[in-house]
């Protein structure tokens, strides 16, 4: 594997992991139950930040800057 390639990987798990931690803080603000169920089905908290885009854009952003690394890091 190409150091470039394991840099961006890296870096794309460390973005999407810092997103789903800012879903979780976001979702348990505005309700506790969103909370716990962003933080033990993560799939959730995703759809948690679609519905809510006005609270949680930051961290879709943050996701699919994670996301684009990772494609570039496998491509």
């Amino acid at each position: 594997m190409d150091p470039l390639n394991s840099v961006l990987m890296f870096f794309g798990f460390t973005l999407l992991i810092a997103s789903w931690i800012q879903m979780i803080v976001t979702a348990s603000q505005e309700d506790f139950t969103w909370g716990l169920f962003s933080f033990f089905l993560p799939p959730l908290a995703y759809l948690y930040a679609l519905t809510q885009w006005d609270k949680a854009s930051d961290s879709i952003k943050m996701a699919i800057g994670g996301l684009a690394l990772l494609f570039f890091a496998f491509s």
